[in-house]
């Protein structure tokens, strides 16, 4: 990971993303903090997951709270996704009420507006237009996504190519309809016709941020998607989908990171009961698919460690573990 990082001097976002309850968050918390305590750098670590996995990890309530500090350039911040969309809702009523001199909604209106937000793509469209609204400020040196477990975050970047394209249509509808302005203020009014040059102004900001957002989430030189696995048969499974997934988005995959392995040192203790004893051997196999699979794209090997994860100081042990290893050091996770 040091070695990737070091070679990618343009390098501003970087997504973690795999499973649920893998290491997601473990990763982009250490991440964080290696890029801001050990090499002085201003970083923003970001989630829309509702568990509040950063709140966790942190041992802090930041839920919704706006961007926290944890140090000297170490910026945590949990966006609350159906707060958001709850906000965009009153926006729209807000925006058709002063469009068209509405003191109140119609009723089926009003009701579509609910019904829409209840669409299961309307938190991924929340997470993207915080992601996009982020980056675009420029305000830190990375930004580092801990991805809420939906399709590997895969389909976040394939959602900028379709709602680019949405956008380009209905833009070039609106376009065309340009051409018959003069007919247009006849028919229906000159303050009608800026009610819909202001659409169009609408529709070309969210085109310009959502093209800016792609471009960057595509370019391998300014973004990393990383995948988060243990070595068991379903994480292998998923992981060759997202690989297949990502040829189709003409991407590649920055990295794997292997978390929760036993080492294998401990099939040597007396002590070591049958239950960790079989985990092990079944680690083990896995591992030696997970290496001949996959090895081009290992950056990491994090152990099991003894407690959770969580509070800086643990932070502070997985970045070092983290960043700190290299294929030619001890092979403590695998049999020789």
């Amino acid at each position: 990971m040091r070695e990737f990082f070091e070679r990618r001097p343009e390098l501003k976002v970087i997504t973690y993303a795999g499973k649920g309850g893998l290491g997601k968050t473990t990763c982009s918390a250490a991440t964080a903090y290696w890029l801001a305590i050990k090499k002085g750098k201003k970083c923003l670590c970001f989630s829309t997951d509702p568990q509040a996995s950063l709140s966790d990890i942190f041992e802090r309530d930041i839920f919704g709270k706006g961007v926290q500090s944890f140090g000297p350039g170490l910026y945590v911040l949990e966006i609350d996704a159906d707060k958001r969309i709850a906000d965009y809702q009153e926006e729209i009523r807000r925006r058709i009420k002063e469009m068209y001199g509405l003191d109140e909604i119609p009723k089926e209106i009003d009701e579509y507006i609910k019904s829409a937000a209840a669409e299961p793509a309307m938190h991924e469209s929340a997470t993207y237009d915080a992601m996009a609204e982020l980056l675009a400020k420029g305000e830190y040196d990375y930004y580092i996504f801990d991805m809420p477990p939906f399709g590997h975050g895969i389909r976040m970047v394939s959602m900028a190519f379709i709602l680019d394209a949405w956008i380009d249509k209905i833009t070039e509808a609106r376009m065309e309809a340009q051409k018959y302005r003069e007919a247009i203020e006849l028919l229906r009014g000159t303050v009608e016709m800026e009610r819909e040059d202001m659409m169009l102004k609408d529709l070309m900001e969210i085109r310009e941020k959502l093209d800016f957002f792609r471009d960057v989430l595509t370019d391998e030189k300014r973004s990393a998607f990383f995948m988060v696995i243990v070595p068991e048969k379903m994480a292998i499974l998923d992981t060759e989908r997202a690989l297949d997934m990502f040829a189709k988005l003409d991407m590649r995959l920055s990295g794997i990171i292997v978390n929760m392995v036993y080492p294998v040192s401990l099939l040597k203790r007396p002590d070591v009961g049958p239950y960790l004893r079989n985990r092990i051997k079944m680690q083990q196999k896995y591992m030696d698919i997970i290496w001949d699979k996959f090895g081009d794209y290992i950056r990491a090997v994090l152990p099991m460690y003894d407690r959770e994860p969580k509070g800086l100081e643990m932070i502070a042990r997985v970045a070092e573990d983290l960043f700190g290893w290299s294929p030619e050091g001890e092979v403590w996770w695998r049999e020789q």
